[in-house]
């Protein structure tokens, strides 16, 4: 299986900088791991959008598979209570 080019939305580093250290380093891993299977185990298609959704703790992933260019498009990072408004 071919390895996906992992593109992020600007806002996504201003979402990282709000998390706590200790947990950011967990959810760049996940991220990192979408590349090679971005729809793994955990993740689930987001009803009425084209997203997909990966936890990560009590943090949520959401990002965009682009399959006919391999790339996993990281749309917003963030808790989630709040993530889906």
């Amino acid at each position: 299986m071919a390895r996906y080019k992992l593109l992020f939305k600007k806002s996504v580093a201003k979402d990282l900088r709000a998390l706590p250290k200790r947990d950011v380093r967990k959810i760049l891993d996940r991220i990192n791991a979408l590349a090679d299977n971005p729809r793994a185990w955990g993740s689930q298609k987001l009803s009425g959008r084209e997203f997909y959704r990966a936890r990560q703790g009590a943090y949520r992933i959401l990002y965009e598979i682009i399959d006919d260019q391999l790339v996993v498009h990281v749309i917003k990072v963030g808790h989630r209570s709040s993530i889906y408004q």
